[in-house]
């Protein structure tokens, strides 16, 4: 019984987890660590369910101040053309641009030319949550213990297409499964940045982003560790979760149509240059499961959204990752509900471990005083695997294959996909 906010802690893991090696020499493995990392979760005694939790976040809360510039890439897939806007942490500066989010300017090309660099820091790549953005208060609890007090880390968030006020250049706004812009960032900054060891975090959709990207990457993922917040992770189930009740169905689901039709709307002269966009019935839809009804087929051509969020769930994707991976999730998040949450799948792969709190909401988990809970495990894994474990030693386990002694003539791919791709 959760008392006063006192939320009750459970990890969920393999049997043998992942075994890491320390730079003094010394052996660990996954779980200590993220339990090590993981202190007390005492959050706020008034907000004493996931409900209210939640709802919380609706109080505008200023949060911590982080400064970004941003600069906009040009996509490398051909089928999915367009560009998107990456904004990276920098010192504080007084010139933002007011067509961006605050504190947010755009990089001198000078600047960017010369941003490469051989130093051995830490750096972060961030994924925010549906029609979110490198604004969200939630990110910038998290980025404010890594960058203060000699944190030394280097951060970016790749914002989703049309997201903080990014431009749509291609019919796109997001995908669950979408994960080639990641793949491009990751890419891209191990490139730029090759002695830098680079870790990964996603929240909510972002995390089911993340959590696909990795699964799909599988040994040849280039993190040496990745944290999910607040994952969906079987989009289906909780889609049918919310519709069943009140406040599912016509407030999150309410809530979060309007937010991706407030997208649609900032960007309505560029979608109606697309014609197998529908526009006008897109604005009629008032939850998230009919915008995606409408959206998702035309944009992707999945028949129904169920299609859609069967084929984007990252459920599976837990069993395919090859790389040290901690996932927070709240057992009473409205969102991303508890029955989406494949217990099974962590106890089957030694590479991961999934942390539960019995309270916590959606991205919420409130202290008193305003803080963020989860911000406290994310930058203790965080610092304590670039800074205590033998970042050298961390390599993508081996994927599985079949041997000759298999008793079975089949074998089951995770990441496999229902969407395919052409000319890729």
């Amino acid at each position: 019984m959760d008392w006063f906010g006192r939320a009750r802690i459970a990890f969920t893991h393999a049997a043998s987890p992942l075994a890491l090696l320390r730079k003094d020499g010394t052996s660990t493995d996954l779980l200590k660590i993220c339990e090590q990392a993981t202190p007390p979760c005492q959050l706020n005694p008034l907000l004493f369910n996931g409900h209210v939790q939640t709802m919380w976040t609706a109080v505008k809360d200023h949060g911590p101040q982080i400064y970004y510039r941003r600069r906009i890439f040009d996509a490398e897939l051909k089928p999915y053309t367009g560009t998107f806007a990456v904004d990276f942490v920098v010192k504080p500066h007084e010139d933002a641009d007011p067509s961006l989010p605050p504190r947010t300017g755009y990089f001198a090309q000078n600047d960017f030319a010369k941003i490469s660099s051989d130093d051995s820091r830490p750096m972060l790549i961030m994924l925010h949550g549906l029609s979110g953005g490198s604004h969200e208060v939630y990110l910038r609890h998290v980025i404010v213990p890594l960058i203060t007090n000699g944190g030394g880390w280097e951060i970016c968030v790749v914002n989703a297409r049309g997201c903080a006020n990014s431009a749509v250049t291609s019919g796109i706004l997001f995908n669950a499964r979408a994960t080639w812009d990641v793949r491009q960032v990751v890419k891209w900054a191990k490139e730029t940045f090759p002695n830098r060891p680079l870790f990964a975090i996603g929240f909510s959709l972002g995390a089911n982003i993340l959590t696909n990207y990795i699964g799909e990457e599988g040994a040849d993922c280039v993190l040496k560790g990745a944290i999910s917040v607040g994952n969906p992770f079987d989009l289906e189930i909780s889609n049918k979760i919310l519709q069943k009740s009140l406040l599912g169905k016509h407030v999150y689901q309410r809530v979060m149509g309007s937010n991706v039709k407030r997208l649609l709307n900032d960007h309505k002269e560029a979608f109606l240059k697309y014609p197998h966009i529908n526009v006008e019935k897109l604005e009629q839809t008032t939850y998230l499961y009919e915008f995606d009804r409408e959206f998702q087929t035309a944009c992707w051509g999945y028949p129904t959204e169920n299609a859609y969020y069967r084929d984007a769930s990252s459920a599976d994707a837990v069993l395919a990752i090859k790389i040290p991976f901690f996932a927070i999730s709240a057992e009473d998040d409205p969102i991303a509900v508890r029955d989406a949450i494949p217990y099974q799948e962590f106890k089957h792969n030694p590479n991961t471990v999934l942390c539960t709190t019995s309270l916590g909401g959606h991205l919420s988990w409130f202290e008193l005083g305003g803080g963020r809970w989860f911000a406290h495990p994310i930058s203790n894994f965080l610092n304590y695997m670039a800074t205590e474990i033998d970042l050298e030693t961390v390599k993508p386990s081996a994927s599985d294959k079949a041997s000759d002694d298999d008793d079975f003539s089949t074998r089951f791919n995770p990441v496999r996909r229902k969407l395919l791709i052409r000319g890729g």
